[in-house]
């Protein structure tokens, strides 16, 4: 059973950082997109990051640039999102996707990603 598990969600301060461990379990994602999506109350789910297969490429929603940096290890099957300078709206329910099709480019289309994990809240206080 394959399954994405998120980590290291919470409350924070504005200002604050946070870094989101996602881990793969039931095969192995080394050679595949992965993402992060996130979803605030009465939103629609939205695309934050992506990293390649390779972790070569990265793309980042314009809201995130410059302050989240997304990260992979391949051999720890485990994606990463570090996050700094977190303001009151990048709070929302973050989750960790997995493109099915490996070797495929890193998108920023939720439709594209085959597996999710249930994700973990981060809430920032202003």
């Amino acid at each position: 059973q394959v399954q994405l598990v998120e980590s290291g969600g919470g409350l924070v301060q504005a200002g604050g950082s946070l870094r989101l461990s996602c881990a793969a379990s039931g095969r192995t994602f080394s050679r595949n997109a992965m993402g992060w999506f996130r979803q605030a109350p009465g939103k629609e789910r939205e695309f934050v990051a992506a990293i390649s297969w390779s972790g070569g490429s990265t793309y980042y929603a314009d809201s995130v640039k410059g302050r989240f940096t997304i990260s992979r290890d391949n051999a720890e099957n485990t994606v990463y999102l570090q996050m700094n300078s977190l303001k009151p709206e990048d709070t929302a329910v973050y989750y960790c996707a997995a493109d099915g099709t490996p070797f495929t480019i890193a998108t920023r289309t939720l439709a594209e990603y085959d597996y999710w994990g249930q994700g973990t809240q981060v809430s920032v206080s202003s």
